[in-house]
């Protein structure tokens, strides 16, 4: 087998083994049977270069751009009308009955089919394909024009890169965050004191519109197809149903369509996705109900906003009175205090809330809450419980809270710029010790199998261990002295540390507890230092000049690696072992340092992302748009409007051959 025909091979074999896994949800492969695939598919693509080509499954991570160029729509993206209730409904539904079937009020409603699905609570996008190929990805915008985020697209993996049928198409779909992912995410962003997201949307509205790729890769979004449009398309004249089975059969993960008869049949599935929804891992806040009939459709039209035929059935948010027993107080890894309502049990939303964040000290003070208020509560997007207002009772009593930390009794002190108080006892208090602990031995972290909750606290409370290194101290015979360890389990822990040892450096980064890096953070300082020296060499200028790491950051990174503690756990752990090793190749001749390179049109040696992996290696930026700052313009065949653009500014202008005499390869 040649070269060629291999990559070939493996490229079908990882694109099958990503539709079973990220659309039909059915894994037919080991994890690091996959990575295996695709770990020899990288290498043999970065030997032969000029076999790469964008439809790859490695060319799914992009380069990082400065901003998003707005495009025009091929076809206009419209809003929906929504119905509230049975009567907005059944009003919908005369429209349609009357524009569609002359159908006269007094007479029986006809029974035309609708086709209904979920509305999923996501960030609408356009998938445009070319003879199969994934092209293009915009987002909804106004409905005429969107932004194009095909390199963040294209790393979403329920979007396929290569249809299973050759075809000109525009898909319309809907980009979200699965509830387990965001409930992730919020977790390591109140660890590290960043932003937390209100609901799943706005998390994936936010991370699909990052401008490094890397960090819409990172974090776990998804998509649900719901149509398509095509100027010739004899698969969908019949239905929206049958479009559906298409899209399904190209290759796209698509929801359940459920086709019932008249506005009642409609209403009932309605309300029984109302009550059964909770039951998801993603967020839904209505259904999408559609004459199925695509004839009636074209009938029926569009006003200047919303088509005719279709209108999203809204459910109503949840909201439960109940009664706050008492206010409690939880001390997180970085010493942050979060102040936590207890309440009487009740259900909302599918399931029993007894405890709801109040977030910070500001927020009760805000809400002027007391215990034996009575409270009403809601989840926020129907995910996290949120305190919306309390009332004061017969039985409310002011609550003074002691402003200490509850896991030591240290008084708790303020940062500036920070909502939050903190404890500052980050060497002592057992429950930051534990936090940073079950950090540390996280999956996206060190991934240290057994390390759970029990055990950590054990290793803590039995002053075992203090920080990270000491976990590499512990021998088998340490283990056995721990509750309920036997010894194949011993066994196992020992395993597992030791396994731990060979990582990663973007892992163990995110894993020491530097303020404010996380997961992403954490990518981005292995991409721009070699190893851990390059980091603790780097001024506050050097960390500032990185993409993606802002002043707060490089002020926090800085510190960190200036604090004797810190680099005694770090010496430790490497004195016993621990050897994390780079996973970006940095190119240590940073001779395009600050330069800026736009690329237009399609290269013959290298695919786009290829190119700009080359460029950042040396030092460059690669930004998706032509303006002043550009220094360079490389085109290739068919190059777009940005190299008149360039032209304009009066932009160096770069052929295939010029760039790779630039780059000396």
């Amino acid at each position: 087998m040649d070269i060629q025909e291999e990559i070939l091979n493996l490229r079908n074999e990882i694109n099958k083994h990503s539709y079973n896994y990220y659309v039909l949800d059915n894994p037919t492969i080991e994890d690091y049977e996959y990575d295996k695939l695709f770990y020899r598919l990288q290498d043999l693509e970065r030997e032969n270069p000029h076999l790469i080509t964008p439809d790859s499954p490695t060319q799914r991570v992009g380069g990082i751009s400065e901003k998003f160029e707005q495009v025009p729509h091929k076809h206009r993206l419209y809003s929906l009308d929504n119905s509230n209730g049975h009567e907005e409904l059944k009003e919908w539904y005369e429209r349609v009955a009357k524009e569609a079937l002359n159908w006269v009020k007094g007479e029986q409603l006809p029974e035309i089919e609708l086709a209904c699905e979920l509305k999923i609570d996501g960030l609408a996008v356009a998938l445009t394909y070319e003879k199969g190929i994934f092209v293009q990805g915009l987002t909804r915008g106004d409905g005429a024009v969107g932004e194009d985020i095909t390199n963040n697209l294209k790393t979403i993996k329920a979007i396929p890169l290569k249809l299973f049928e050759p075809v000109n198409i525009e898909v319309r779909g809907e980009v979200y965050m699965p509830v387990s992912s965001f409930e992730k995410l919020n977790a390591q962003a109140q660890e590290t004191g960043q932003k937390i997201f209100a609901n799943p949307r706005n998390a994936a509205a936010g991370t699909i519109r990052q401008l490094d790729p890397k960090i819409t890769s990172s974090r776990e979004l998804s998509i649900w197809v719901y149509g398509a449009v095509a100027d010739n398309y004899e698969w969908g004249r019949i239905s929206h149903s049958h479009t559906m089975n298409y899209l399904k059969h190209l290759g796209f993960k698509t929801n359940q369509v459920t086709i019932v008869k008249g506005v009642e049949e409609a209403y009932k599935y309605c309300e029984n996705a109302k009550e059964s929804r909770h039951a998801l891992n993603y967020a839904t806040d209505g259904a999408v109900i559609k004459v199925d009939s695509n004839k009636l459709q074209q009938e029926l039209g569009f006003t200047a906003r919303v088509p005719k035929w279709a209108t999203a059935f809204k459910f109503p948010p949840e909201e439960v009175w109940t009664k706050l027993k008492d206010i409690e107080l939880s001390t997180g890894r970085t010493g942050a205090v979060t102040p936590v309502a207890v309440l009487e049990p009740v259900l909302i939303a599918g399931s029993t809330v007894s405890r709801a964040s109040l977030y910070n000290f500001d927020e009760i003070e805000r809400l002027k809450i007391g215990i034996g208020d009575d409270v009403l509560v809601k989840k926020a997007a129907e995910i996290i419980p949120k305190v919306l207002e309390a009332k004061k009772t017969e039985v409310s009593k002011d609550i003074k809270i002691e402003k200490v930390c509850p896991a030591c009794g240290t008084p708790l002190v303020e940062i500036q710029d920070e909502v939050n108080l903190y404890c500052p006892n980050n060497q002592s208090c057992p429950a930051q010790i534990k936090g940073r602990l079950e950090y540390f031995v996280s999956k996206y972290c060190m991934d240290i199998d057994g390390f759970g909750e029990s055990i950590i606290a054990q290793l803590v409370d039995k002053k075992m261990v203090y920080d990270y290194s000491d976990l590499y101290t512990l021998t088998y015979d340490d283990f056995l002295k721990l509750d309920l360890i036997k010894e194949k389990s011993a066994n196992n822990l020992t395993d597992a540390l030791e396994m731990s040892k060979d990582c990663t450096l973007s892992k163990f980064l995110n894993a020491i507890g530097i303020r404010y890096v996380g997961r992403e953070a954490a990518e981005i300082l292995s991409q721009n230092f070699k190893d851990i020296e390059d980091i603790k060499k780097a001024t506050i200028e050097d960390l500032n000049a990185v993409e993606g790491v802002g002043e707060k950051m490089a002020q926090s990174i800085y510190n960190f690696f200036k604090n004797e503690e810190n680099l005694k756990a770090i010496e430790k752990a490497f004195s016993l072992g621990v050897n994390p090793k780079n996973n970006y190749q940095i190119n240590e001749n940073q001779v395009l340092k600050g330069k800026s390179f736009v690329i237009t049109g399609t290269l013959e040696k290298f695919s786009r992302d290829k190119a700009q992996e080359i460029l950042k290696s040396l030092g460059a930026k690669t930004p998706s748009s032509v303006s002043k700052k550009t220094d360079f313009v490389i085109a290739g065949e068919n190059p777009g409007s940005k190299l008149d653009k360039a032209r304009q500014f009066g932009i160096k202008i770069l052929t295939e051959e010029e760039f790779i005499k630039m780059v000396e390869i």
